[in-house]
């Protein structure tokens, strides 16, 4: 293979999507790519996928009808497909004029290969996980391990953070999710390999490490006759040198060690005090339909222990309105806990039937979506007031930041800001932050004065 070939990747998806596109693409840089920032330029476009909505499903088949029209004129480019649509999907998807390969979430490790073989054999190239139910095979764990902790490195476009998965896949079997059909069974990776590897990101100058898992709480391993949990995979990597913020997400409501990681968070500074943790409704008739498991008031009382616990913990939630026979009374009781639960933010989306799961094979899709619209705008008015006094209470207050980089947006009167640029970056409890700053903070912690709030922005001046 010619070693000077471009690449370029379009990730859609959570987070652990984003890993993925990450490690691949330190993968195929490691074995002679060159990253462009433009398709048109590409040789090889690898598109990750995300199912969880029918939306990102829909945007990835909009751009490989754009790639099919580049593809008249440009009959060598690879178009790869990977991902958990790759992993649904499979050779129906291989099916579309524009795709060459195919690969699931698991199968990865292979794409330099499978890339070698589209360009020289000519022909297209599944690779997808036959049962994706069924424990995955030790070699194939053994790739993953190899491949996760060979090209695990700084996220390329936030400067000291990065990512480390610390487990795979879900049982939790949430009647309306695709997760555990296209991510397969929970696997927890060994403790010495996740730390090791946490050891190498603090010494190539990574500050922040965001631990990850699809039910990232539900971490258990196993070993020397003792069972490690998250709360412990925190305790050990908060001892890390370098390493000055460990973040971790997202997290299933649940007893199971719930207290242990509220302690640990408490006791130690470099554990950020931010706890992302799905609710998904108010109404525990649907919460029942959606097998979550836990009632409102159980959710409740969590949140409850988490804040005696953790003073000044932020919490973030996500919530589904429209789920088949969701009645006004059931979204008033989503309105209800929404106001008790008092998050920071919360993401809210329109319930959409992913084919292939529990709700939409037992239940027709019964909110019309003007209903689902009007509910998803009402509910995003609830949260914006709740997320705006949270903010105000910020003003005066100097927080230390860990600087990202230039901001996209501005925001800012340039006149106050000593002709340096806007930059953006994180607090510990996840709020975003504007303010002005020399480029050099990229990377960088700062103290920043807030003195302006918006419901989702804190604004203020280096001190």
């Amino acid at each position: 293979m010619n070693l000077s070939k471009k690449l370029y990747i379009l990730s859609f998806g959570c987070q652990m999507n984003k890993l993925d596109s990450a490690l691949v693409s330190s993968a195929l840089i490691q074995a002679g790519f060159i990253l462009t920032e433009s398709v048109k330029d590409a040789d090889v476009v690898l598109i990750n996928t995300c199912s969880v909505r029918e939306h990102a499903e829909q945007r990835v088949i909009s751009h490989l009808g754009h790639l099919k029209h580049i593809k008249k004129s440009r009959p060598d480019m690879i178009v790869g497909v990977i991902g958990c649509m790759a992993q649904r999907l499979g050779d129906k998807l291989l099916e579309h004029e524009a795709v060459n390969i195919v690969c699931g979430p698991a199968q990865i490790p292979q794409l330099a290969e499978l890339i070698t073989k589209a360009v020289n054999e000519k022909k297209k190239e599944l690779a997808v996980t036959e049962n994706i139910r069924r424990s995955a095979k030790e070699n194939e764990h053994g790739a993953l391990e190899d491949f996760e902790s060979a090209y695990s490195s700084e996220d390329e476009i936030i400067p000291s953070q990065a990512y480390v998965r610390i487990m795979r896949g879900c049982n939790n079997f949430c009647t309306y999710c695709i997760v555990p059909y296209v991510r397969g069974p929970e696997v927890s990776r060994p403790p010495d390999t996740i730390l090791e590897q946490i050891r190498k990101l603090a010494d190539s100058g990574v500050k922040q490490v965001t631990l990850l898992g699809q039910t990232v709480n539900s971490y258990k391993y196993y070993k020397d006759e003792r069972t490690w949990s998250l709360a412990d995979l925190l305790i050990a990597a908060s001892q890390i040198s370098g390493i000055e913020w460990l973040k971790f997400v997202t997290s299933y409501p649940s007893e199971e060690f719930f207290d242990d990681i509220m302690h640990a968070m408490a006791s130690s500074p470099k554990i950020c005090k931010y706890l992302h943790m799905p609710a998904q409704s108010g109404s525990d008739k649907i919460l029942k339909a959606m097998n979550r498991n836990y009632t409102a008031s159980m959710y409740l009382e969590l949140l409850d222990r988490a804040r005696s616990i953790v003073t000044g913990i932020a919490i973030a939630g996500d919530f589904i309105v429209g789920f088949p026979d969701e009645t006004e009374e059931d979204f008033q009781a989503t309105v209800d806990l929404v106001q008790k639960a008092k998050y920071r933010n919360a993401f809210i989306f329109k319930y959409s039937p992913r084919p292939g799961t529990t709700a939409e094979k037992r239940w027709l899709d019964t909110v019309p979506d003007d209903i689902k619209q009007k509910r998803n705008a009402a509910l995003l008015d609830v949260q914006e007031k709740i997320s705006d006094k949270l903010s105000m209470e910020f003003i005066g207050n100097v927080e230390k930041v860990l600087v990202e980089g230039l901001s996209k947006k501005p925001h800012l009167n340039s006149k106050d800001s000593d002709n340096n640029p806007q930059l953006v970056g994180c607090t510990g409890t996840d709020y975003i932050v504007v303010f002005n700053g020399p480029v050099s903070l990229a990377g960088q912690f700062a103290n920043v004065k807030i003195t302006r709030t918006s419901p989702l922005t804190l604004f203020g001046e280096l001190v």
